[in-house]
C-alpha cells in the first residue's frame, strides 16, 4: 500500500490561514447606509412636520381665539364711541351762537335783525363843519320784516337823515341822548312801517366829526 504524501504547511499558507481566521468579516454597504439614515430619521421627521403643526396651531386655535376677542370688545368701543360723538354733538349746538340774523333771520327771541348801514348828516348849527356819523340795526318781529324794510329803504333813510339833522353839538353832548334818539327813530319808522314793525335800534357807530 503505497504511503499517502503529507504537504507541509508553508509559512505563508499558516499566516494566510490564521490571517483568515482571525480577522472579522465587514459590513455591507447598503447595511451601513440604513443605519445611518436611521439615525437621521427622527430629526427630518422633526423638521418636516414643525411647519404643519404651527400652521395647525394658528389656524384652529390662535385665529378663532383672537376673532372672539376682538368680537367681543368691538360693540362696547363702537357704543362708547357714538356715545361720545353725541355728547359732543349736544355741546356744540348748546354752544354755539344763534345767528344775528344779518341777513333777515330769526334772531334770539323771535327777532329779526336787518342791518341798516351807515348814516352821515351835518350837525344843526355847524354850518357844514361838523358831521354825525351812525351805523345801526334794526331789529323787529315778522316774517315780513326784511321785506318790509329792504322796500323802503330809501324812505327810511331819509326819515332817519332828517331826525339825525336836526341835533346840535349841545344836544349831542347831553347826557342820554343816544338812547333819545334811539327812540325817535323808531318812531318815525314805525309811522312808515306801521305800528310795532321796527322794535329795537343797535348802535354800532356813534361819532362827531
Amino acid at each position: 500500500m503505497p504511503a499517502t504524501k503529507e504537504v507541509p504547511a508553508t509559512a505563508n499558507g499558516a499566516a494566510k490561514g490564521e490571517g483568515a481566521a482571525s480577522a472579522p468579516a465587514s459590513p455591507p454597504a447598503d447595511v451601513a447606509r440604513a443605519g445611518g439614515l436611521k439615525a437621521w430619521l427622527p430629526l427630518v421627521v422633526t423638521l418636516v412636520a414643525m411647519p404643519a403643526l404651527a400652521y395647525a396651531l394658528t389656524t384652529l386655535v390662535l385665529l378663532p381665539k383672537l376673532k372672539a376677542a376682538i368680537n367681543a370688545t368691538a360693540p362696547s368701543e363702537a357704543a362708547e364711541f357714538t356715545g361720545s360723538g353725541e355728547e359732543k354733538g349736544s355741546k356744540n349746538e348748546r354752544s354755539r351762537p344763534e345767528k344775528s340774523g344779518s341777513e333777515g333771520h330769526g334772531a334770539k327771541g323771535g327777532k329779526f335783525n336787518y342791518p341798516f348801514g351807515k348814516v352821515l348828516v351835518n350837525i344843526s348849527g355847524s354850518q357844514g363843519t361838523r358831521y354825525l356819523l351812525t351805523t345801526f340795526t334794526l331789529a323787529g318781529a315778522g316774517a315780513d320784516f326784511k321785506t318790509k324794510i329792504e322796500e323802503n329803504k330809501d324812505h327810511l333813510v331819509d326819515l332817519a337823515s332828517g331826525t339825525l339833522s336836526t341835533k346840535t353839538i349841545a344836544d349831542l353832548e347831553k347826557p342820554g341822548m343816544r338812547n333819545l334818539i334811539r327812540s325817535e327813530l323808531i318812531s318815525v319808522f314805525n309811522n312808515a312801517l306801521g305800528k310795532g314793525v321796527v322794535q329795537e335800534i343797535y348802535f354800532t357807530e356813534f361819532a362827531i366829526q
